[in-house]
């Protein structure tokens, strides 16, 4: 017979990614689908809950998000998650409000026995039309996850999309495609671990 911990070692790190814009085929949402991929590769089942996804969700907290099937099911994912990926556009040098109003259904999770992003890796990806507002949409992103007590991963991928890189699903810059990659990668081993060896994170966060 099994242990629970047992389970855990067996069982396939299960990632989410939220992320992308109100444009279908974003450069944003090309990026968070090439960070899942990674992900699924180093051995993680994924989900995704891109740019038409959140384009769903009422503000949150108002009386259309009571109860509102789209929330409930990014709710629930999120619940359940091994590890996180975000990716969000830089507007005016920050995050954008489609992905702010996601993260923002997280609160549901406040009385959990596992809050928010607790323990959990979250890797982060931001796109922009030039380098400034990669880096400080990047720098709000780590620390939304900080007080969500999420671990942000070792790498943040700051994307600059000006030349075009992403297209039909394909980054055509080799730099930013491996960026992509390790922040899938990272998140998938981190999940993994913290199935296999929970006491180990503990141990480190203590």
């Amino acid at each position: 017979m099994k242990t629970n911990n047992q389970h855990d070692v067996d069982r396939r790190p299960f990632i989410v990614g939220v992320g992308g814009t109100a444009t279908a085929g974003s450069s944003t949402e090309q990026a968070l689908k090439l960070a899942l991929k990674a992900a699924q590769s180093a051995g993680a089942k994924i989900q995704l809950f891109g740019g038409e996804f959140l384009a769903q969700l009422p503000h949150y907290l108002t009386p259309a998000s009571v109860g509102c099937p789209a929330g409930q099911q990014l709710i629930e994912a999120i619940r359940n998650a091994d590890g996180i990926i975000l990716a969000s556009p830089g507007y005016h040098g920050t995050i954008s409000g489609l992905v702010k109003n996601a993260i923002d259904y997280v609160e549901e999770t406040a009385k959990d026995s596992r809050a928010y992003f607790d323990g959990i890796p979250v890797g982060l990806i931001a796109t922009a039309y030039g380098w400034q507002a990669t880096t400080s949409t990047i720098a709000t992103l780590r620390s939304i996850v900080h007080a969500l007590r999420g671990w942000p991963t070792p790498l943040g991928a700051a994307i600059n999309t000006s030349g075009g890189i992403f297209r039909e699903g394909a980054c055509s810059d080799a730099a930013a495609s491996r960026q992509l990659e390790l922040v899938g990668q990272q998140v998938a081993e981190l999940a993994h671990l913290r199935l296999s060896a929970p006491q180990l994170l503990q141990a480190v966060s203590n």
